[in-house]
């Protein structure tokens, strides 16, 4: 029975990313949001689920057994862009990218315990001619007691919530994510 649903997962896993938001079928395909503030509110509402496929992607049974963690909500953003140009030696873009900031509620299962993180993320986006792309991704991780400050920031690109943004923005920018439905 366990190698059956081990093929059963693995089949889950190799398809495409499935929100409540997507499988948007040709005809009511939609363009990727080209507002920032827009774009933010869709991809926050799927970010916990498309990291937690990417978490389970990664995973090893080794791993998998001694921890295990899941992202249980993305919070609001905030849009106040800091200032790069006086931070760089020579400017890298012409025009600055997009930033954004936001929460992550993360819990973590140790052996027989269970914690609680709160990690802070800054997003750089760059809107070009195929869509919205990720520039960067900056994590700081907080600190599971309440005694010690979060750690500093540190550039996250590649983790589990850089290439969930990654999978969503392809996945927006294919058309596979729907709006959200305002209640009437």
């Amino acid at each position: 029975m366990v190698p059956m649903l081990q093929s059963i997962v693995q089949l889950a896993i190799s398809y495409p990313l499935v929100t409540r938001y997507s499988i948007a079928t040709k005809n009511t395909s939609q363009k990727c949001p080209v507002d920032l503030e827009s774009l933010t509110s869709l991809m926050l509402e799927d970010l916990p689920n498309y990291t937690n496929r990417v978490i389970r992607q990664s995973s090893t049974p080794q791993r998998s057994n001694r921890t295990r963690r899941s992202v249980i909500l993305a919070g609001k953003p905030e849009f106040e862009p800091l200032p790069l140009s006086q931070n760089q030696y020579s400017p890298l873009f012409s025009e600055s990218p997009e930033q954004v900031f936001f929460t992550t509620l993360e819990r973590q299962y140790l052996d027989d315990r269970v914690l609680e993180v709160q990690n802070y993320h800054w997003l750089f986006l760059s809107q070009t001619k195929s869509g919205w792309r990720l520039v960067m991704l900056f994590s700081r991780l907080g600190s599971t007691s309440k005694a010690r400050p979060p750690l500093p920031p540190r550039e996250t690109s590649n983790s589990a919530i850089g290439q969930a943004v990654r999978l969503w923005l392809r996945d927006c920018r294919a058309g596979a994510i729907r709006p959200i439905e305002k209640s009437k």
